[in-house]
């Protein structure tokens, strides 16, 4: 076989790609698609001997939260015990720690344990500047995503793309597995309601890890062209992950924000997360959010909760109401699902609820920018079927599925 790791050099806008070798006999179960199930997936963080050497002798920002750690050690600690010259760290939404909660602007500060500053790019701020840039050779970004298309990660990631060709700086992406990397559903975003919870013509659910994703932006060229930007001119190195497939099953080492606790929640996030969008709890408040969802007007022999304000969740939805709904936090959510994005709890909470035309907060619009157009919205209006709106999804999932092969570093 063949050394553990190789660089390899893609022609695809100047990117370099650190590549998962494959050995010269690959057996049946790689051919298939499936991780030896007694070995465990390394993230790019991991494999230090592949980065390390990029580093020496540079000024290093690095965009990291609570999930970018190496073993039990955070990066940032990692890399200066090392030596590596980090001058700052950038943050996304949920903060450096990850306490914040969601859509909370989080304020720029010093790093208690290292004394770095923090700037933070979620809010009013969301990629660096060329002031923040000047005394920074390179940027590394190492952030654990969940694979869905409002999780705002994927967002801070585009930016940090734009910002790295602006300013002419060389980038490095430490890939981390996709935990609902399995599947691709949902509809596709129109870009008529592009917004940070969804900037891209992308599914809910786009089966890619972060490293993909940032291929395909840049491949794909849907950066932001207003910048005058020139991918062409874009140094982007992706370290990926090994002995991971998209069948692989994945388990968190750190909670990926303070609302999704464990992986039943990162499973039904993607199907529960539209209850944003209406009147309706999802559990936030509770020890069971993403995992349980309900309304006081329900009826009263449904399970029931009380959404509370805790850290992470101050002011959810529903404070101090009982809510009465389902509990799904002991499901089999693939065989529930059928490993894919399902409606079947949205179109429920619809069902029950008395006022249909209050079910949607405000005038809809947040629903929207969660479904990507108005037309999810205006189908469950409607009456129409679980069924009947997936099929609509069918031409637009087939075309992004082509889009998504062109920029895979694991085996479906």
């Amino acid at each position: 076989m063949r050394a553990a790791f190789i660089v390899v050099g893609l022609m695809l806008s100047g990117m370099l790609i650190a590549a998962q070798p494959r050995s010269d006999a690959r057996s049946q179960a790689d051919v298939a698609g499936l991780s030896d199930p007694s070995a465990t997936a390394l993230t790019g963080a991991q494999q230090m001997n592949l980065y390390l050497p990029l580093l020496k002798g540079k000024s290093v920002a690095v965009f990291a939260n609570q999930t970018s750690v190496v073993g039990k050690s955070h990066l940032v600690d990692t890399l200066l015990k090392r030596g590596i010259r980090i001058k700052k760290i950038f943050s996304p939404e949920h903060g450096f720690r990850g306490d914040a909660d969601a859509g909370e602007h989080v304020n720029s500060q010093n790093d208690p344990a290292t004394g770095l500053p923090i700037i933070s790019l979620y809010g009013s701020k969301n990629k660096p500047s060329a002031a923040d840039l000047e005394d920074v050779d390179l940027l590394l970004f190492d952030i654990q995503d969940v694979g869905v298309r409002f999780y705002t990660y994927i967002s801070s990631l585009q930016k940090y793309i734009e910002s790295a060709i602006d300013n002419h700086r060389p980038l490095i992406i430490l890939d981390r597995p996709d935990p609902n990397g399995s599947y691709v559903d949902g509809p596709l975003l129109d870009p008529k309601y592009r917004s940070f919870v969804g900037m891209q013509p992308v599914p809910i659910v786009y089966g890619m890890t972060i490293g993909e994703y940032a291929k395909m932006l840049v491949g794909e060229k849907w950066l932001d062209s207003s910048a005058g930007l020139r991918t062409d001119d874009l140094r982007m190195t992706v370290i990926s992950c090994r002995n991971y497939t998209h069948k692989s099953k994945y388990t968190l080492p750190v909670k990926p924000s303070p609302n999704l606790p464990n992986m039943q929640s990162v499973w039904l996030y993607p199907s529960l997360c539209l209850f944003e969008g209406t009147v309706v709890s999802l559990g936030r408040g509770t020890g069971k959010a993403f995992q349980q969802f309900g309304h006081p007007s329900f009826p009263a022999a449904l399970y029931s909760f009380t959404p509370e304000s805790v850290p992470g969740a101050r002011t959810p939805p529903l404070l101090g109401q009982p809510c009465y709904g389902y509990d799904l936090s002991q499901i089999d959510v693939m065989k529930e699902t059928g490993n894919r994005w399902s409606l079947k709890w949205l179109l429920k909470a619809y069902e029950l609820f008395p006022d249909k035309d209050h079910f949607f907060t405000g005038t809809g619009q947040g629903f929207d920018r969660l479904a990507g157009s108005d037309v999810l919205r205006q189908q469950i209006r409607d009456g129409m079927t679980e069924e009947q709106i997936r099929k609509s999804w069918e031409p637009g999932l087939g075309n992004f599925k082509k889009i998504r092969k062109k920029y895979l570093l694991y085996a479906d």
